[in-house]
């Protein structure tokens, strides 16, 4: 470094460069915090834990002009329940000064001039995010806060056109032409500029669900939307609006030139929340002074609005967003009272641990994880909101209705799945476009859905395969996935879990071309099979996808951890087998079923190990070559025994599924 100066050597580089010593906390934040996103927010806090009062910076120096004031018109005051403003002329915008600047810095932000440096200073300070427009450039004299036509061109701070949806909430002129996305981002027309000589300066309170939706549809994220889709305090605009403006005038020269204009037709209220002492106590896992507790929650800014001996009745300031429940109440007393502070009883008995289920869920879901990845399978964990249009492609297979989301961010993310799906089907989709085509992947996830009034969720395990069964290499090309691999891999799963006697059918689902249903117990358990090309399509995948989704939460009620051993018996097993021609709809599942219900005892499997359909077999036939495991677990079999099994069983095939016995 080449330094100017006249400083003798060994000066310390601080004083060179006129900087402080400082410390900066930084804290991590829960999404359901936005009221702690400030300086201030953080103060509050720290009042509570340390009983310690705080003061804010005046703004008793505010002083209203009789200059030009901006008419203020909200339209949509439900997106918009509070807006207010102030006009301040006479600014010259240029660099903040070195201590805004460093303050900015900190917590790493980059100056851009006095006027905005201002409002993010506020923004950080108080949590209100601010908006400065260009006084000379507001059309009309006039803000009108409104939705726009769809596709109606808008050209943001960035440069960027954007084209503007039905229900984005916009700040416009006075006639109607777009400035600012509100509450999201400003527009290059009315935007602060080094020939700015008015402000008008813009301080609301937005509906987080408009927030919300717009940054969705946009893809903006910025620092006043990240607050205002959470929530901010709708009582906090005017004095942010006022530290604000002084501080204008001080680093930019400006004079106050109007009187606050405040839009604020209905006030919002605080949130009514009953308390019982027996949940607090309960919850807490002790029992707290009620003098300790009262001031905990009056030191949070909530308000004892009646006190008897079963609880409290309690107002809730609006900028705490996240308090509306009474559980909500008893965290905010023991994050201050200290979790550490509740003390472990000093003597345990067995009375006071938990009773241990029978089944461990969770080590069996993880052994089947295990299990799946050494077959070559990647568990992906998805989103359980999705688009409402996928529940009505399920049919008649649909468990209910849909759960809608209340505070949804998107249409897109409108409902809760009823099924895995779809969700699914879109990792794939997301792997096929980057050329990732050979897929097996499965997800334990659970299904939501609303049946007679009442919410359900369950929980299932999903297998998707798509793609070759191993990659190609110079030994074998590559061989597509078949239903087979599927069936396979559901039969072991179903194997892991002790499912014993399991029968087939066909598939229902209306998402499946072909597959099978599988029951225990004369109760379905899952179905897996090719999806139809109409689903696929849905997510643009032009490549087979074999899918099977099983209950997983029945699965394990119906689980045996027990294990029998059987001895491996002294008498050998017999082999026999059978080609048959049968008509081209006879099954495999025909023959087996057909088997065993002929042979009881001696029977121990049926196997196919070919099929053949040609011409030399006849039109609209197959040939199917049968194994058949014969075993007497008490004696050796004899060839009259072995004959007798095997001609009995060729009759019945002969007799019931029409086959011709190849020889």
């Amino acid at each position: 470094m080449v330094l100017d100066t006249n400083l003798p050597n060994g000066t310390p580089a601080a004083k060179y460069f006129n900087l402080e010593a400082d410390y900066i906390f930084e804290i991590g934040l829960t999404p359901n915090r936005a009221d702690a996103a400030s300086h201030l927010g953080v103060v509050r806090d720290l009042r509570a834990l340390l009983k310690r009062d705080y003061c804010l910076p005046s703004v008793d120096g505010f002083r209203p002009g009789s200059g030009r004031t901006i008419e203020v018109e909200v339209e949509n005051s439900a997106a918009c329940p509070r807006y207010s403003g102030v006009s301040i002329e006479g600014v010259t915008v240029g660099e903040s000064p070195e201590w805004l600047k460093k303050r900015l810095q900190s917590i790493g932000l980059t100056p851009i001039n006095n006027i905005v440096d201002i409002t993010n200073f506020v923004l950080h300070e108080l949590g209100q995010p601010l908006h400065a427009f260009d006084a000379g450039r507001i059309a009309g004299g006039k803000i009108i806060v409104k939705t726009l036509p769809g596709g109606t061109p808008f050209v943001t701070l960035d440069k960027q056109e954007r084209r503007l949806r039905d229900n984005d909430l916009m700040i416009c002129d006075g006639e109607s032409s777009p400035m600012c996305i509100a509450g999201v981002f400003g527009g290059a027309g009315s935007g602060i500029t080094e020939s700015t000589t008015a402000v008008f300066l813009e301080s609301a309170c937005f509906s987080p669900e408009s927030i919300r939706r717009t940054v969705q549809n946009h893809g903006l994220n910025t620092d006043a939307s990240f607050r205002f889709a959470r929530g901010t305090d709708p009582n906090g605009t005017v004095y942010a609006l006022k530290r604000a403006a002084l501080l204008i005038c001080e680093v930019a020269g400006g004079r106050v030139a109007s009187e606050v204009v405040d839009v604020y037709s209905q006030p919002v209220a605080h949130f009514e929340v009953k308390a019982g002492w027996k949940n607090i106590d309960r919850l807490i896992g002790k029992r707290l002074d009620r003098q300790e507790i009262t001031g905990i929650l009056q030191l949070l800014d909530i308000e004892i609005a009646g006190q008897s001996e079963e609880g409290l009745q309690l107002r809730v300031p609006p900028y705490r967003v996240d308090v509306q429940r009474e559980a909500d109440v008893v965290e905010e007393i023991l994050r201050i009272y200290g979790y550490d502070n509740v003390e472990i009883p000093p003597h345990m008995g067995a009375s006071f641990l938990a009773d241990f289920p029978a089944v461990d869920k969770e080590k069996l879901q993880r052994n089947l994880t295990q299990m799946l990845a050494a077959r070559g399978f990647f568990e992906i964990i998805t989103n359980s909101l999705t688009k409402p249009g996928y529940s009505g492609k399920l049919g008649d297979a649909r468990p209910g209705e849909d759960v809608e989301i209340l505070n949804k961010l998107s249409e897109d993310l409108a409902v809760m799945r009823q099924s895995l799906l779809f969700s699914g089907l879109e990792v794939l989709a997301y792997n096929l476009n980057r050329r990732q085509k050979d897929l097996k992947l499965f997800e334990f996830g659970k299904i939501y859905y609303k049946k007679e009034g009442k919410y359900r969720e369950h929980p299932r395990l999903a297998l998707y395969l798509t793609g070759d069964v191993h990659a190609e290499s110079w030994r074998s090309g590559g061989q597509p996935v078949q239903f087979h691999d599927l069936a396979q891999a559901v039969s072991q799963i179903l194997y892991r879990t002790n499912a014993k006697n399991i029968e087939t059918a066909d598939a229902t689902l209306p998402v499946f071309g072909y597959g099978l249903a599988y029951r225990l117990s004369n109760r379905e358990v899952g179905q897996a099979g090719l999806l139809k090309a109409d689903i696929t399509r849905t997510l643009d995948i032009k490549v087979p996808v074999f899918y099977a989704e099983l209950d997983w939460e029945y699965l394990v009620k119906a689980y045996s951890p027990r294990v029998v051993y059987q001895e491996v018996s002294r008498y050998p097993e017999v082999r026999r087998d059978l080609s048959l021609v049968l008509d081209r709809q006879v099954s495999f599942r025909d023959i087996e079923t057909l088997a065993r219900r002929q042979e009881r005892k001696l029977l121990k499997q049926v196997n196919v190990f070919d099929v053949y359909e040609g011409q030399n077999i006849g039109a609209g036939k197959k040939s199917y070559s049968v194994s058949f495991i014969l075993q007497d677990e008490n004696q050796t079999l004899t060839d009259e025994v072995i004959d007798r099994t095997m001609q009995r069983l060729m009759s019945a095939y002969e007799k019931e599924l029409g086959a011709t016995i190849r020889k």
